[in-house]
């Protein structure tokens, strides 16, 4: 019997009716998805390690570089690119799978437009491609409906924590502690897009929007509220801080931890001056301009309701940055003199703010503003700053 007879009749009815994939020759025809959904594709990016996996997600688009994806006037059926919600744009939530030979008839934009939108569960591997978190060498391909994968439940009898992405994005660093808790949130977190230093300037006019007045941003160590077009070097401007001083590990302002809006705050000129490099420490005489702020020789005392900011911002940092990528490792201590060395200190003291100052309502909206609409990654000790001391002690 001819085989592509068979297939332009009653084998692809049956495909359609069983959801399953069938290799022709060199096509593939493929139906609704009956298989069990894969992992989340926040899971499946924070596990590229080379490991086999099923991933489900909705196909949004055709990844033509490291932070390119396009969705429309599609180019070649090689790559697709897959996300946990239909409408993301963050590069940093998207997955690249790569579409071989065997299922590029069936699964590849520019000969299927129509795809867009539609869920898939792919089996490859997790590895990175197009130097992005990735999935390649698929060994199945299958369609699926319109609704995004279920989280993994959690163990039975257990409880979550309770924050809203402890099964999905926080998935693998949930129980665990010390040094395992530390390098599962370093491998979630390490997952960003990453910005110009001239990029952060619009970042920050959003992410430390007045909540209250759409034109300003509230300056951090100060509280004012100011226009946003007030940015600039004078000294009643305001300017972008960076809460891990830059010199402290000598990183400067290139894209990367100098760029990283995590740590990037607004912040008035001369008080930001004042702070420099120092480390952070209590104690000092009071800061001209900033009440509530202390400084002295080699340190510098926040106001209260900026405490718990700073240290967590200075533990995102810490996690963050482990000397990967080309930048340095850093890492709390108890000195207050780490100079030009990617040390801040002091541990204690940046504990102690963390309970003292829990995140506020801004901390948080802020910190969901990065995750969605600038770097894709979190504060995990926004989420959860208990995570502080059960890695710190």
């Amino acid at each position: 019997m001819n085989l592509e007879k068979l297939a332009s009749s009653g084998l692809r009815r049956l495909v359609a009716t069983l959801g399953v994939a069938v290799v022709i020759g060199a096509s593939v025809v493929s139906g609704s998805a009956s298989a069990a959904p894969g992992i989340t594709v926040a899971t499946a990016l924070a596990t590229q390690n080379g490991s086999s996996a099923a991933v489900t997600g909705f196909i949004v688009g055709q990844p033509t570089a490291t932070s390119t994806v396009i969705r429309s006037g599609f180019t070649a059926d090689t790559a697709i690119a897959i996300a946990d919600a239909v409408t993301e744009t963050n590069t940093a939530r998207i997955l690249y799978v790569q579409v071989t030979a065997a299922y590029r008839s069936a699964f590849g934009l520019q000969s299927n437009p129509g795809l867009l939108g539609r869920s898939v569960t792919v089996t490859g591997t997790l590895t990175a491609y197009f130097a992005h978190g990735g999935l390649k060498d698929p060994t199945a391909m299958v369609l699926g409906g319109t609704t995004p994968p279920s989280p993994t439940p959690s163990p039975t009898g257990s409880t979550p924590p309770g924050g809203p992405y402890d099964q999905t994005y926080y998935k693998n660093a949930v129980g665990k502690s010390g040094s395992a808790l530390r390098s599962a949130l370093h491998t979630i977190i390490k997952v960003q897009t990453k910005l110009t230093y001239e990029q952060v300037w619009d970042a920050l006019k959003s992410t430390d929007q007045d909540p209250a007045n759409a034109n300003n941003v509230i300056l951090l160590y100060t509280g004012v509220s100011q226009s946003k077009s007030s940015n600039g070097g004078g000294v009643s401007d305001w300017n972008r801080e960076h809460v891990w001083a830059k010199s402290h590990g000598d990183f400067g302002t290139a894209t990367g931890p100098g760029t990283d809006v995590h740590h990037l705050r607004p912040s008035n000129v001369s008080v930001n001056s004042t702070r420099g490099n120092k480390d952070f420490d209590i104690g000092g005489s009071a800061v001209s301009g900033a009440p509530g702020n202390y400084t002295d020789a080699d340190s510098f005392e926040p106001r209260n309701a900026d405490k718990g900011d700073v240290a967590r911002m200075i533990m995102y940092m810490a996690i963050r940055y482990e000397g990967e990528d080309g930048w340095p490792n850093l890492e709390m201590n108890s000195s207050t003199s780490n100079g030009s060395a990617p040390y801040i200190g002091k541990l204690s003291v940046l504990l102690q703010w963390n309970l003292q100052d829990p995140p506020s309502t801004f901390e948080k909206t802020r910190n969901q503003k990065i995750y969605d609409s600038w770097q894709g990654n979190r504060n995990p000790f926004i989420d959860h700053p208990e995570w502080a001391t059960a890695i710190w002690g």
